[in-house]
């Protein structure tokens, strides 16, 4: 890709990679990794489903103490927080990672190790990130690092599935002095995400009378084949390849075997649809419950004697949104990728927890995204951690971070 960097941020990071302290927490963790890995390996063993993440909490927020991080302490919405302090002068930057995987309680966690990799569910996404934080404050301790603003470590809850990014959205309602956020997804360093794709996951449930599949014939509504009306509605919408337009209609659901002969009076649907564009994604939002309120008029009217309708539960809603692909901190994550020796890649959307600032107007960027692991995270049979060369994505984190902060007496912040 043909990208050229602004000379001053340039300037910023061959001056920031060219500090004997900086060189020094570079050396520190690449000399750390085994350690961090152990750590890896405990945090991996305690499940952490969404919604499930209270003993992983209490492990980071005791490993946040013991590093010296201080106001460590769980929130109200469950993340482990702790703060590095700075010296007053600059932006307070979050370095995050999530701690909830997506295997339930009840799955088996025993990693096993070979020349290459460790194979366990959930030792990447997002186990990986929580040991990357811990080896990264101790490589800024080891170092004598100063930043010139805070840094604020966060173990988030609910970024997958119906946690639809919540440990995060509730950080950022309690904490409105943030500046910008680093956050980390994976174990790569390739890809930069930079772009919020915004989504919606709903159920929908479709209400009428019910009853006796022969007895209640023709006299009453049929709230799954309203149900059916939509899903085929919905199933016909054409949306645009740019930006990323999708929707997947994933769960349909009524009655029971016992009731194999009876008309339901419930059915329902849950529908997830994603786009990188705000107003894509609320043209979608208008076009779904058009299909739905079609759908039940239409079979209300098919009968003529009762009225179908529905009611909306939402579960997630994170706007679409976007930093520049030459935002400073797009930048400086793009030079710090070139400096570890990786042809960097600016990924077009991601739902990650950077949603949540980026959709705030916060800069913020998502770090973690590689090849050899993408096709592997949320497959429990198949899960793995490449071990060789992945201190590399903590030493990404710490260099954006740097950049982010400033270095204090050094270096001022890049965001303007």
């Amino acid at each position: 890709m043909d990208y050229s960097l602004k000379p001053e941020i340039q300037a910023l990071m061959d001056q920031i990679t060219g500090m004997e302290s900086v060189q020094k927490a570079l050396a520190f963790l690449k000399e750390d990794h085994e350690n961090s890995i152990a750590e890896q390996l405990e945090l991996v063993q305690i499940p952490a489903p969404t919604f499930h993440e209270e003993k992983r909490a209490e492990y980071m927020a005791a490993k946040f103490r013991e590093l010296g991080l201080t106001d460590v302490h769980i929130d109200r919405t469950g993340n482990a927080v702790g703060t590095r302090k700075g010296v007053g002068n600059g932006p307070k930057i979050v370095i995050d990672g999530h701690m909830d995987t997506v295997y339930p309680l009840d799955t088996p966690l025993n990693p096993v190790r070979d020349e290459e990799f460790i194979h366990c569910p959930g030792i990447v996404d997002d186990t990986r990130a929580c040991a990357a934080e811990l080896t990264l404050i101790r490589a800024l301790n080891e170092a004598g690092i100063e930043t010139e603003g805070d840094l604020v470590f966060t173990a988030t809850v609910q970024e997958e599935g119906k946690g639809g990014f919540g440990g995060m959205k509730g950080f950022f309602e309690d904490n409105k002095d943030i500046d910008g956020a680093v956050c980390m997804d994976g174990c790569g360093i390739q890809g930069i995400i930079y772009q919020s794709t915004g989504f919606k996951t709903i159920e929908v449930e479709f209400h009428g009378i019910g009853g006796h599949a022969y007895g209640a014939f023709g006299d009453v509504a049929n709230p799954l084949h309203a149900a059916g009306r939509a899903v085929a509605k919905i199933a016909d919408l054409k949306v645009p390849t740019n930006p990323k337009t999708t929707y997947c209609v994933s769960n349909f659901h009524a009655g029971n075997d016992a009731g194999i002969h009876a008309i339901v009076p419930h059915a329902s649907i849950k529908i997830n649809y994603r786009s990188n564009g705000q107003e894509e994604l609320e043209a979608l939002d208008k076009e779904i419950m058009r299909c739905i309120e079609e759908a039940c008029k239409e079979e209300t009217e098919r009968w003529g004697k009762d009225t179908i309708t529905y009611t909306v539960k939402t579960f997630c809603d994170v706007r679409a949104g976007s930093l520049g692909e030459h935002d400073p901190l797009v930048e400086a994550t793009w030079a710090s990728i070139r400096y570890l020796g990786t042809e960097p890649e600016l990924m077009k959307g991601g739902p990650t927890n950077a949603s949540i600032p980026i959709g705030l107007g916060i800069p913020a960027v998502c770090l973690g995204n590689d090849d050899r692991v993408e096709i592997y995270c949320h497959n429990a049979a198949m899960e793995r951690f490449p071990v060789k060369d992945t201190y590399e994505m903590p030493q990404l984190a710490m260099l954006v971070a740097l950049a982010a902060s400033g270095i204090a007496g050094k270096t001022k912040s890049i965001l303007k």
